[in-house]
């Protein structure tokens, strides 16, 4: 995978000699995801429609791009103006014998996934994990009450029909090369954000049309006992920083700005499940949220992890609740 991001986001001139022997693999990634969509579009391939209004948070990359922040945000902002919202995710990596599953405090990650930990860690509304994801929808109305279903990914998953849609671009690496997979990021062609309700750009570089939005770090809270925080400038000189995210380097790059000098940066793959194996150190650790819901319990007391909350502008919390009113009334009618 890492190698593929150097194709796809910095692709120096011999890089494109192997860019080229995968574009047959990108023409035909484009033909099935066009009749995959088509045959959805002409109601071929059947479609879930539930009675109340679905927000899907997706992007047309691969890749961290800030997905489970912005969930988190819209489900809080949601519940604080009186709605009931369920939020609905695939659990990437989840092992479960029975779906549609419900995220609990005390639920284990290799059941049900790290991002729906780590949004059951900051959200309290029914927190649902389910592959299918029009089944997981259905489950939260009928079972849940929910009144408004926010779906964590699943931009490209039409067997679930949605209200709103709204993309999240990683502001630095934006469509990288712009072809598709697997010469290059996209898991749909740059036409889709033209479809959209909302881009929201996660960093730096938003146009006029997109909502930018920005990771606020916290407190470092310990690995071992959440109940113990310190300033984020207080590690000692020996730390390691380790991320297993999508886009480790935004990780790493943010450290120095907030005064944590690293003596060394390790990453891994996105999802990737930690063992005590890859620590084989005593330094003390720095590492993201998402990371550190699977490392708890082997974890050591000199280890911390650095929660970030989302920013967005007024103005996109505004625009989203009044298309949100809009689809209510539309619905109810």
């Amino acid at each position: 995978m890492l190698s593929l991001t150097k194709l796809w986001y910095a692709p120096r001139w011999y890089h494109w000699a192997v860019i080229i022997v995968l574009l047959p693999f990108t023409l035909l990634f484009v033909l099935l995801s066009a009749v995959r969509r088509w045959l959805f579009q002409w109601g071929l391939k059947a479609s879930v429609k539930v009675n109340v209004p679905v927000i899907v948070v997706g992007n047309i990359s691969v890749g961290g791009n800030g997905k489970t922040p912005l969930v988190v945000f819209i489900a809080q902002l949601l519940t604080d103006k009186g709605y009931r919202p369920g939020v609905l995710t695939r659990g990437y990596g989840a092992k479960s014998m029975a779906y549609p599953l419900s995220v609990e405090a005390t639920s284990q990650v290799q059941e049900v996934g790290d991002e729906p930990m780590l949004m059951r860690q900051h959200i309290l509304c029914p927190l649902v994990v389910d592959p299918k994801r029009g089944r997981g929808a259905a489950h939260l109305v009928n079972s849940h009450g929910c009144d408004v279903i926010i779906c964590d990914d699943g931009l490209q998953h039409y067997a679930l029909q949605r209200d709103i849609e709204i993309v999240v671009m990683d502001g630095q690496r934006r469509c990288g090369n712009q072809l598709l997979l697997p010469a290059g990021p996209l898991r749909e062609g740059q036409w889709r954000l033209d479809t959209v309700d909302f881009i929201v750009v996660n960093g730096h570089n938003h146009q006029e049309h997109e909502y930018l939005m920005t990771l606020k770090p916290d407190q470092l809270v310990n690995v071992v006992d959440p109940t113990l925080t310190k300033a984020v400038d207080a590690l000692p000189n020996d730390t390691v920083a380790v991320a297993g995210i999508g886009n480790p380097q935004r990780f790493f790059q943010m450290l120095p700005s907030l005064g944590i000098q690293p003596a060394q940066c390790i990453s891994f793959p996105d999802h990737h499940q930690f063992s005590s194996q890859d620590f084989p150190f005593t330094n003390s650790v720095v590492m993201t949220e998402k990371d550190a819901v699977k490392c708890r319990h082997f974890a050591k007391n000199n280890w911390w992890y650095l929660p970030v909350q989302a920013q967005l502008s007024s103005d996109f919390s505004q625009q989203l609740l009044h298309k949100l009113q809009e689809k209510v009334r539309s619905t109810s009618a």
